[in-house]
């Protein structure tokens, strides 16, 4: 993947988790979403998950989104992503910080990283309905 396009986007989760996030975002944002791929941990080893990973992100930045902080994806993640300074683990993966990646690909590395993360932080609200005459 070419930098010029911006990084490439990993999304790992447990069981269909990935599919349904980068489904939902390439509904959402057409082609703007090629640069995500999904991939799960069922069925992998953690090496087998490691080795995936790998070759997704190679030849290029990428930002790996995972779902737990302390899952099997994130282990695998960071330990494939660990020696490489032109990639970042992010946890927490939800659809609007997706989304926020796809539209904002072209930023600096560091800027979208950031972006992404106060995104996410920022997509995270109690929403309180009042219905008339109920307390």
């Amino acid at each position: 993947m070419s930098d010029a396009a911006g990084p490439m986007g990993v999304v790992i989760a447990h069981g269909d988790m990935a599919d349904g996030l980068v489904g939902a975002v390439r509904r959402i944002a057409g082609t703007s979403a090629d640069a995500l791929v999904a991939l799960s941990n069922q069925e992998k080893s953690p090496d087998e998950l490691r080795a995936e990973i790998g070759e997704l992100a190679a030849g290029g930045s990428a930002i790996v989104f995972v779902d737990l902080q302390a899952g099997s994806c994130c282990t695998a993640a960071l330990a494939s992503c660990s020696a490489c300074a032109d990639r970042v683990v992010i946890t927490g993966v939800n659809l609007p910080i997706l989304l926020d990646f796809v539209f904002n690909r072209t930023l600096p590395f560091d800027e979208l990283v950031e972006r992404v993360v106060e995104r996410g932080r920022d997509s995270i609200k109690p929403v309180r309905v009042t219905v008339p005459g109920v307390r």
